[in-house]
Order: structure tokens, then sequence, then C-alpha cells
């Protein structure tokens, strides 16, 4: 991929008509749909450097950066960010489902979290266009639970003989699982080879921002300038004016009309505390979902024979009204044996089924982001999920029996909790002007009005569906609405 390279040292007191602050989902997006819009230049920064996808096979690392040396953690609950070029399009798995339509209004319908000031109807043409970019591998069943104006880009992935009876048995809440690992090969991707290495896809077959948009970071009005950490931003009044960047040891200045803030939802609220740009909540409700793998093994039916990694997905306790007392869930019927090993038993390797249960969490504005007052550096106060969420996973615990009743079980043999979902969220939410909210329906800050905050630290609550999709959704109907 070829890249507009600049330095620090070559932009400073530079002025652009727009400085996108990282690059993972949120800013990519964003700049993809804002250079069909501005007349000038646009500015990069990326704290960490590009690492090409044959360096992250090789090396089987998405970055050289560990992601707990950018931050101070107060707990030992891991928070994993990928510091590069791409940022989480490296490192992702490429689950692509939407948020539930209910999701949006978790407080009006159910009294807990907090409602999205958009719904699933206003974010439902962007989606689309996010698959179209991504190519996502998609079952038209799903519209049953996830309404749908446009077909997928490209047919399901073979599912697993598991699958096919939960589909049978349960039609309106089994499905394939979208995906942006493709069924069949593009221009610049190959079709998925199911061998379970996604975060550092060993054929290139998953979306990243390398092979989905390869002439972005070189597009004529484009500057990238990499191993950079922006460390605070200028104001005056409600506008924001300039970046103090961090680089080969010095520091500088760049100048700009719009702001574009997609670091993640640890460093981008770092950011805006450092430049004591306090409004709302900045850097509280930090959260993601909280798993649990499920191994289960199967009497006479053989499995593992679907064409990706992650094969089903199943919505029987994703919506009702116990989202007053328990999280909503959804549970992926995964085509590996990870984390379990396969069976020994001769000729039974295959008669098993892994589990992924991933449940919603709600909000909680104890666990925060702060920053060091000596250092500046990023601080990650976390206090724990809530007794909602583990309310939740128990409850698909103790009914499992319903769930697989469709199927020949012989036991369930293993239940563990995972430590992180790696899906760091919430830490600049979105909102209504004055109820905590740091951000507006159009991701443009309450206060600072020419400064866009993009990725999963807008998100308001905490749905089980994996962010990465709606992320990029949501930064392509923010750029289209700044620039109409």
């Amino acid at each position: 991929m070829d890249i507009n390279r600049v330095s620090a040292r070559n932009v400073h007191q530079a002025h652009y008509e727009l400085i996108v602050i990282g690059s993972g989902f949120g800013s990519t997006f964003f700049l993809d749909e804002a250079l069909k819009h501005i007349t000038g230049r646009a500015l990069v920064i990326e704290w960490g450097d590009y690492q090409p996808w044959a360096w992250q096979v090789e090396a089987q690392s998405n970055s050289p950066i560990a992601p707990e040396s950018t931050y101070k953690n107060s707990g030992n609950k891991p928070w994993n960010t990928t510091i590069a070029l791409g940022g989480g399009t490296n490192c992702w798995y490429a689950q692509t489902p939407r948020l539930h339509p209910n999701d949006f209004k978790t407080r009006a319908l159910y009294g807990v979290g907090h409602d999205w000031p958009l719904g699933y109807d206003d974010l439902e043409p962007y989606y689309c266009r996010a698959e179209q970019i991504m190519s996502i591998s998609g079952d038209p069943d799903i519209g049953k639970v996830l309404p749908r104006s446009q077909p997928y880009p490209q047919p399901p992935h073979k599912g697993t003989s598991v699958d096919a009876l939960m589909k049978a048995a349960m039609p309106d809440h089994h499905f394939i699982c979208p995906t942006a690992r493709p069924r069949m090969a593009t221009a610049n991707r190959s079709a998925c080879c199911a061998n379970a290495r996604c975060s550092q896809c060993p054929v290139n077959a998953k979306f990243t921002a390398e092979n989905g948009f390869p002439s972005l970071f070189s597009h004529p009005k484009v500057d990238v300038c990499l191993k950079s950490e922006v460390r605070t931003l200028e104001y005056s009044g409600n506008q924001i004016s300039g970046a103090t960047i961090a680089s080969e040891g010095g520091e500088y200045k760049v100048f700009g009309d719009v702001f574009v803030l997609g670091a993640n939802a640890i460093q981008s609220p770092a950011i805006l505390l450092r430049s004591d740009i306090d409004y709302g909540q900045t850097g509280r409700g930090l959260h993601e979902q909280v798993g649990a793998n499920v191994e289960v093994f199967l009497e006479g039916l053989k499995s593992l024979d679907g064409s990706t990694i992650t094969t089903g997905y199943n919505y029987y306790f994703a919506d009702g009204d116990f989202r007053r007392n328990r999280a909503s869930c959804l549970v992926s019927f995964e085509n590996r044996w990870w984390p379990f090993g396969l069976r020994k038993e001769r000729g039974r390797w295959d008669e098993m089924l892994s589990l992924s249960v991933v449940v919603e969490d709600l909000p909680n504005p104890d666990n925060r982001v702060t920053i060091d007052p000596q250092s500046g550096q990023a601080v990650v106060d976390y206090r724990g999920e809530s007794s909602y969420a583990k309310a939740g996973i128990e409850h698909v615990f103790d009914n499992l029996d319903k769930l697989l009743a469709p199927l020949p079980v012989e036991s369930i043999n293993s239940r563990i909790w995972r430590p992180t979902e790696s899906h760091v969220q919430g830490t600049l939410r979105m909102g209504i002007k004055d109820d905590g909210s740091v951000i507006d329906q159009n991701m443009l800050h309450h206060r600072m009005r020419n400064l866009v905050v993009v990725g999963t630290s807008s998100f308001p609550s905490c749905s089980p569906a994996a962010p990465s999709l709606t992320a990029a959704a949501l930064s392509i109907r923010a750029a289209e609405l700044l620039y109409s």
C-alpha cells in the first residue's frame, strides 16, 4: 500500500481543511466519505506505524506496540487496542452483525442503559453502504431480526451440520453469521480459508484498511503522519484550532478547519482531558461486552464442516422484556475447536460444538478513563462488569438445554468466562445536550462544534453484537451529514 508519508516536523505550523486523529474503523470510513466533499487537504495522524499484512502474518502480531504500554491500568482486566495504521481493522475477526433495533432504545423500552439519539432506521442505509465497502457475506434470512433494505453483497458462508439442524428448528432465531471474511474472492481479497487465524489472516481475506481502502492513504488530498501521538487540542470559544503532536522526541503543531477524533475509547478521552475539554461525562462509562465459552459434546453428529471460523448466530436470548433485569445475549456457533481442543475418542474428534456467549453490559460512570496528573498518560479505572451482565450469562448457562434442544447433546463440559471481548466502548457517548453525553447524533462535540468524534467511544450503550460495522456506518453518516 502506497502512503503519502509526512513527518511531524514537515507539517509543523501547516494548515489543513481536515485533520483526522487515529486510523481505525471510525477514522478510515469517515475519511473515505469526506474525500468526496472536501476541496482542501486532509492530514491523518497515527500514533503507530504502518505494519503491512505480510509483516503481521510473519510476526504473528498486529503492531509492535503493546496496548498495555499506552495506558496505566488500575485493575487486571485487559483492554485490547491496535496502535498501527488501520487500527482495529488489522486485528478484528471480521464479525459484522448489525445492532438489534431495540439496542438503540433500551432506556425507553426496558428502563436500563442510555437511549441513542438516533434509531436503527436512521442508520440502516449506512449499514448497507458499509457492508458494500467490506463485501460482507451474509444470510438474507437475518432480515427477520435485523430488517434490511438491500441484499448482502456476497452469499452466506456454508454453515455446519449443527447450523443446518438449528436453522430448521429455529428459523426465526438462527442464521449464518454475517462477516467481512468473504465467501468468494474479490479483486483485492481471497476467499476465507476457515483456518481460525483471523487476527493475522494468512490469506488476506478479511477486510482491513490496507486491502479495503488500498488508495485511501495515497490519495492526492491526503498526508499521513505516522509514529506521532496527538497530545492536546488547542481551542478558542467553541472551535478547535490546532493539535500538538509528540514525535521523534519533539513537539509540533498543526492547524485545521475540522478535526476528527478517532484514536480509541481510551486515548480519545485522554486527549480531550489533557486539553481541558471536559464536557459532560468525558472519559466515563468505559465498557464492553461480557463473554464466555461453552464446550458441548455431540452424540453421533459430526460438525466443524463450515466454511469460516464462526458460522451461526442465534438470537434466542437476544431481546424481550427480560432486558429490564438481565442482559441481552447473542450466541455464536463456532466452526472451530478453540479453546478446548478436539475430542480424543477414536473416530469422534469432530462430534463437538464450541459456543461463544456474549452479553451486553450497562455503562457505569465509575468505570472511566482519567489522566495521570504528572505524565498525562491515560489511566483506566474499571470497577467490574454489572450484575445485569452476569445475570444474562448465568441465564444462558441455565437454559442451554432449551437452546440446544434440536441437537443430539451428549454433554456440556465446560463454561469459561473470558477476560475481555476486545471491544473498548463508551467514554465519549452520544446523546442529547446536557444529559451527560459528549457528542450529538451527528457525532459533533456538544461544545466544540468543529470536532467530530468517531469510533466506539461514541456508543451510549453496549449491544451483544460486535461494534465495528456500526462504527463504520456511523462514520459514513457523520461525514455525509457534515458536508451536505
